[in-house]
């Protein structure tokens, strides 16, 4: 009996060198692929597949994309490094019973969910 398997997550994005970029420096993601229109970056079993937005498609500034979350070990340190790559905080850092909950748009619009447990 043939079973389906999770392959990856995909991101449309208009640059995707500095799509890369972002998410190795920014969330430290391996880098297994980079090129002008697709990259491959892996964080533990996770895989996201990043690929050249056709020209004609335009991420909306301020709508909704697919959402990434991420479990971060310090928060602030996190929303540092991905501002300082072009991310801009989407709210204000929220402080859960079960700990610290952000949201940042990467380069291309994407919302990207930061958790840090408490």
């Amino acid at each position: 009996m043939a079973t389906a398997s999770f392959r990856w997550i995909l991101q449309l994005h208009k640059d995707v060198p500095k799509a890369a970029r972002f998410y190795a420096q920014g969330l430290d993601f391996s880098v297994n692929v980079v090129t002008l229109r697709w990259a491959e970056l892996q964080s533990g079993p996770l895989k996201l597949a990043l690929m050249q937005s056709p020209s004609d498609h335009v991420v909306s500034e301020k709508g909704y994309s697919s959402l990434l979350s991420f479990t971060v070990t310090d928060i602030n340190t996190s929303i540092s490094k991905l501002m300082e790559l072009g991310a801009e905080l989407d709210g204000s850092i929220k402080f859960e019973v079960h700990g610290k909950v952000a949201s940042v748009r990467c380069l291309d619009g994407h919302v990207l969910g930061l958790y840090e447990p408490s």
